[in-house]
């Protein structure tokens, strides 16, 4: 790391911490020429995902429109929007593919979303599967309610 002050190539690290959000190390430097001090920050290299929208047109993954589309779902709703952002984040890196379709993050999100609320399961697929009509709507709810009472029976 070169030294932004004299751009000397060497310097030791006096304090390492992560970040309050927990995706990067903060590193607090001494040149070893200087004696300047400064901060770097470590963060773990990631492979852009491209996302294969429903027209064919590609655009790289943004975080910011998942978050915005899942607000509006569980909009006063108990969901904590940016842990579920992060856990599909997170399992889209894991995955370790650099394509994936926005078909397939809605399942992912749905899939999610029926976990942790009925609520906000219902407004996303209704959007997300563009429900034409109120039979369509009524179905969906009719599965998630059989749905609760098979996992409620289980529990017994």
């Amino acid at each position: 790391m070169k030294c932004p002050s004299c751009g000397f190539s060497d310097s030791r690290v006096l304090d390492s911490r992560p970040t309050e959000e927990g995706n990067s190390i903060r590193r607090r430097r001494e040149c070893a020429e200087c004696g300047k001090r400064f901060t770097t920050y470590e963060v773990i290299e990631t492979t852009p995902i491209t996302v294969i929208k429903k027209d064919g047109s590609r655009e790289y993954f943004d975080r910011n429109k998942l978050e915005a589309g899942i607000m509006h779902a569980c909009q006063k709703r108990p969901v904590d929007v940016g842990a579920l952002v992060s856990t599909i984040e997170k399992e889209l890196q894991n995955a370790l593919i650099t394509e994936v379709a926005t078909e397939k993050i809605g399942e992912m999100v749905m899939a999610h979303l029926r976990k942790l609320d009925a609520v906000s399961y219902v407004r996303f697929a209704s959007v997300y599967r563009e429900f034409k009509d109120a039979d369509t709507f009524l179905e969906e709810i009719n599965k998630v309610i059989r749905g609760d009472k098979k996992e409620k029976k289980g529990k017994c």
